[in-house]
């Protein structure tokens, strides 16, 4: 799963020109269902939304306050478009997302999850699937991607320790001591 949020003065969501939500200080929810997400992944990051510390404490502290201690609200938005990939050439492909059924079934798990772990009249919802206008007034601006499975990063020291247990000597025992003498000529040495 996917999120990007915006620490937001305020956001609304309008479909067909009808009001569908609105909120205050809070965050705006961007989320993107991938094919390979699961229930583990909508609660880990419905958990990770909330707890995501995104203001300044009363006494100037940088990054130390999350939705929850300023009472701030929630307006998620479903974005399937988050998981586009351009790799192929310049138009998007959305082979990551999750098919309809499966993505609508996540989001309202999702959006479920956040209600459950905050207070349900502050998280507010767009319409899965409609063609919405989000409109926002960015607090910062302040805007952090999320991902429950986030790209696994390489192993730089090209061993294959695939499902191992690497000890720094086993590490160490495989290097090779490298020994470089130099000469200086004796007339710069005066």
């Amino acid at each position: 799963m996917r999120t990007v949020l915006q620490r937001v003065k305020s956001a609304s969501v309008t479909v067909d020109g009808e009001l569908i939500s609105t909120i205050g200080k809070g965050i705006l929810v961007l989320a993107a269902v991938s094919k390979d997400d699961t229930e583990k992944d909508v609660e880990s990051m419905a958990g990770k939304v909330l707890k995501l510390k995104m203001w300044d404490d009363e006494n100037g502290g940088r990054w130390k306050r999350n939705v929850l201690d300023v009472q701030g609200e929630v307006l998620c938005v479903s974005q399937f478009t988050l998981l586009a990939s351009t790799k192929k050439g310049n138009k998007p492909d959305f082979h990551q997302s999750a098919s309809g059924v499966k993505a609508k079934e996540l989001y309202r798990s999702f959006f479920k999850k956040v209600q459950d772990l905050y207070e349900p009249e502050k998280v507010k919802d767009g319409i899965f699937a409609a063609m919405m206008d989000v409109t926002l007034v960015n607090d910062g601006p302040v805007t952090i991607q999320i991902d429950t499975n986030p790209p696994k990063m390489e192993n730089p020291s090209g061993l294959d320790t695939e499902g191992q247990k690497v000890e720094l000597n086993d590490l160490v025992g495989n290097l090779t001591k490298i020994t470089k003498e130099f000469q200086i000529p004796a007339e710069l040495l005066e």
